[in-house]
């Protein structure tokens, strides 16, 4: 499997907040953006690795500031790192009000993505080769935030996580480690 590039799963949606949307405040209710947001990501994952995939978890969801009744919703998805069956999907999100003319953050978040072969199995997934410097940051910082949903997921243990050990942790030159 040849190696993707993290703009090979760039993904742009767009919709509009319409009046079943909302919450009673008029603002577009967390729910309705988090399935947009699946959508978004689950294509850019599927355009990563040509493949079905499953949503394996939600996280870090960061909520910044409301969109509301009438304004349009921006969703910005890109695979930041591939990892042997899985994936992880950084997702931005913008509001933009075209009456006051201006577009604004609403929030962020990070998904992980399996791929499945015709069996319903997860199957490998090419690897990504980031080449701005804002996609190096996010790939070398998703394997710090794998390790984190896996140890809060009851999947690995805090003393296996060496990398965010390391954060942590200065190494001991005398026992080196």
């Amino acid at each position: 499997m040849d190696p993707r590039k993290p703009s090979d799963s760039l993904t742009m949606m767009t919709e509009i907040v319409l009046p079943n949307d909302t919450n009673v405040f008029g603002s577009l209710m967390g729910g309705r953006l988090m399935y947009w947001m699946d959508i978004a990501a689950a294509i850019s994952a599927q355009k990563h690795c040509n493949a079905p995939v499953v949503t394996a978890s939600v996280d870090n969801i960061s909520f910044e500031s409301p969109i509301k009744l009438g304004n349009t919703v921006h969703i910005e998805a890109r695979v930041t790192r591939a990892f042997n069956t899985s994936m992880e999907v950084h997702l931005k999100v913008w509001g933009e009000d075209h009456i006051q003319q201006y577009k604004y953050k609403s929030n962020e978040a990070y998904y992980t993505f399996v791929a499945l072969d015709a069996s319903s199995r997860p199957r490998p997934v090419p690897q990504l080769m980031p080449e701005t410097e804002e996609e190096k940051k996010l790939f070398e910082g998703a394997l710090r935030r794998r390790q984190v949903r896996l140890i809060l997921g009851g999947k690995m243990k805090p003393d296996d996580a060496a990398e965010l050990r390391a954060l942590f942790i200065p190494p001991n030159p005398l026992k080196g480690t």
